[in-house]
């Protein structure tokens, strides 16, 4: 993630980047419980990234509040901070949750 941003001259969302694709591929992990999950990242826009993750099960991802006891459960409250936009979108064979980032002059 760090490398694409640095290449496409988007340091600035490599932080977040990192965190969002860290959670992302943490809850398709966690809550897919597949063999397998694919990470994308699109840039449809000169400093607009989308990342996605790509997992094989239809449950779609419920945000919730966590508390200060809850071990878990922020990972979509993480997401949301830095995204201009997340979302889930069903596939013929599972689902994608993404959340798109924008910095320099989209920000």
């Amino acid at each position: 993630m760090r490398v694409a941003l640095a290449v496409w001259g988007l340091d600035d969302l490599a932080d977040d980047g990192a965190l969002i694709v860290s959670e992302l591929v943490s809850n398709a992990v966690r809550h897919a419980r597949m063999g397998s999950i694919r990470l994308t990242v699109d840039r449809p826009g000169v400093a607009r990234v989308c990342i996605g993750v790509v997992d094989f099960s239809k449950v779609l991802p419920v945000p919730k509040e966590p508390n200060d006891e809850d071990d878990g459960g922020r990972g979509l409250v993480l997401v949301n901070e830095p995204a201009v936009h997340w979302g889930t979108e069903l596939l013929p064979r599972g689902k994608r949750v993404w959340a798109e980032l924008r910095g320099g002059e989209d920000a």
